[in-house]
């Protein structure tokens, strides 16, 4: 009966521990020792490795310094592990010498070792990976770094990274970047956030037969609310710079954010998103730029005219036209965009050159330009727009822009109808010196620029239209003054369609043939489309004022 209790008992299982405790019993006694002094090695070379910190941190941040020109690095941490051959870096700094605050550059950690996927296939190289740096950038350090006569392939930054880890990089990674500029505002930086990258191949260990064997990955939050993503090769080891080839993606990235260094160009930005995605070439013979599309959804522009102004206006005018002249049809420089979209916009043009200053403007301007590009071969640009001059006058323009070669040459047809002109008094105050009362605006052109030639028409027509606003502040002359304008409206009246038209012809040279399209258009309508506005009105109110 014991016997059969005891076969009924389960037997308590062995577990894995036990199972290894026992066979290391049973292990001979050579086995056993060896094993011993692997183990007590391996804390040795632990526990040493310690005490070589310091000594390689002060090493390190000492050639690391020697290196650079320019900027100075502080690094308070090290940890080097002879076991997995590795080293952490802790709390780097970058500074410029010139500018030392803000740090340009903050890594709280880098961790450096070796590749080990690639020894199987031969190679020894290395493994970056780059924790939560801070790229930082304003506009006295890269006042000083763009005018420093020292070149930035000069300054030593490839000495300085190999001074952290004696293999060459074949593997680099960046988790959680982050990248400020910071202009003449404070308060509107240019900043990437949660930025992850990743470049593999870096050393062409894996060669391929395209021109850029190291894939590379990028994404990151552009100003808090957009998001930018790039995906292409590259090829690190070309020379004299690295060259790239990827592909972008750009949603949502808010434009007020460009605003301080757009208002170089006297441009004001006020709101909108931009949105694009395309390819980009960058490579010693070869520069691509190819916009798929270009969206600026809710755009708000002025450009901005004044006196003070005026002759930066100028120089910054002469510096687009050479740039733009060195681009044209260079060989190894292509830049295109497909289609270019402004949806619901409003662009105006705020002139404080005149007394009193005013602001014309299309408000829900939808436009689409297609083909743009600076070589002849990819043939002429289109553009087509519809809006509300002055808020309310349905307007619709097409045009087509052959590549420039010498000068101007485009068509353009455009029709402004029905506005209100009481929007305009500000205009009519500042070239007329009278305001409306009410009246009905319309305004039709066709332009010809080919060979330096103009031809065309621009014909303005008002309806029911009023001269003078009722204000007892007025002085007696400007009274007399808006009764004569009044007047001169009135013997210009068609007497069938109760309106006052002017019709202003236009051709012969354009005045200097090197000015751009846009200068051409501009000057245009600053001396036909808004004297056309006053249909005669200076010449007769002269002629009546001499008898």
């Amino acid at each position: 009966m014991s016997r059969a209790l005891n076969e009924g008992t389960p037997r308590p299982r062995r577990s894995r521990a036990d199972g290894v405790r026992g066979a290391l019993l049973a292990a001979p006694r050579w086995l056993k020792r060896s094993l011993a002094a692997v183990l007590i090695l391996a804390l040795l070379l632990f526990a040493a490795s310690f005490f070589w910190d310091e000594p390689m941190r002060r090493n390190m941040e000492s050639r690391m310094n020697r290196s650079l020109k320019g900027y100075s690095v502080r690094l308070p941490g090290l940890h080097f592990q002879l076991i997995g051959m590795s080293v952490t870096l802790k709390g780097l700094t970058v500074r410029q010498n010139a500018n030392p605050e803000p740090p340009v550059l903050q890594i709280p950690t880098l961790h450096a070792s070796v590749q080990w996927k690639e020894l199987f296939s031969g190679h020894l190289v290395a493994d970056f990976l780059i924790d939560r740096p801070r790229l930082h950038v304003n506009l006295p350090q890269l006042s000083h770094e763009v005018h420093d006569p020292v070149p930035t392939r000069d300054k030593g930054w490839q000495q300085a990274v190999e001074a952290i880890y004696p293999l060459k990089i074949n593997l680099l990674r960046i988790r959680e970047g982050d990248v400020v500029y910071i202009d003449e505002k404070p308060d509107m930086p240019l900043h990437l956030s949660h930025v992850d990258a990743h470049a593999s191949n870096i050393r062409n260990i894996h060669s391929r037969e395209h021109q850029y064997p190291s894939p590379f990955h990028a994404e990151g939050v552009v100003f808090e609310s957009g998001r930018a993503v790039l995906d292409g090769h590259a090829d690190f080891l070309a020379e004299p710079f690295p060259g790239i080839h990827t592909l972008y993606d750009i949603r949502n990235a808010p434009l007020k954010n460009f605003r301080p260094l757009i208002e170089r160009s006297n441009l004001i930005v006020r709101g909108g998103t931009l949105s694009s995605h395309g390819e980009i070439e960058y490579a010693p013979k070869t520069e691509l730029v190819d916009v798929r599309e270009l969206v600026l959804a809710g755009l708000r522009l002025d450009y901005l005219h004044s006196l003070p102004t005026a002759a930066d206006e100028r120089a910054k005018k002469a510096a687009v036209k050479k740039a733009a002249a060195d681009v044209t049809n260079r060989q190894g420089i292509l830049l295109r965009v497909a289609k270019l979209r402004i949806v619901d916009g409003e662009i105006g043009l705020v002139n404080k050159a005149h007394d009193p200053s005013y602001r014309a403007f299309l408000s829900h301007a939808d436009v689409e330009v297609t083909n743009l590009s600076n070589h002849f071969s990819q043939g002429p640009a289109r553009a087509r727009l519809t809006a509300r001059f002055m808020g309310n006058g349905p307007s619709h323009a097409t045009a087509t822009f052959r590549p420039e070669n010498g000068g101007p040459d485009f068509d353009l047809d455009a029709a402004i109808e029905h506005t209100d002109m009481t929007a305009m008094n500000d205009m009519l105050r500042a070239y007329g010196k009278f305001d409306v009362a009410r009246g009905d605006f319309s305004f039709y052109t066709e332009l010809r620029v080919h060979d330096g030639n103009l031809t065309g028409y621009m014909k303005p027509l008002f309806a029911d239209m009023k001269v003078g606003m009722p204000d007892e502040k007025k002085s007696f002359g400007k009274k007399v003054y808006e009764a004569v304008v009044a007047g001169v409206a009135k013997i210009l009246e068609n007497r069938k369609k109760k309106d006052v038209a002017t019709r202003v012809e236009l051709s012969g040279r354009i005045d200097d043939p090197k000015s751009s399209t846009w200068q051409v258009i501009g000057k245009l309508i600053e001396n036909a489309f808004i004297r056309a506005i006053l249909p005669g009105f200076d010449r007769e109110v002269s002629a009546r004022a001499k008898k």
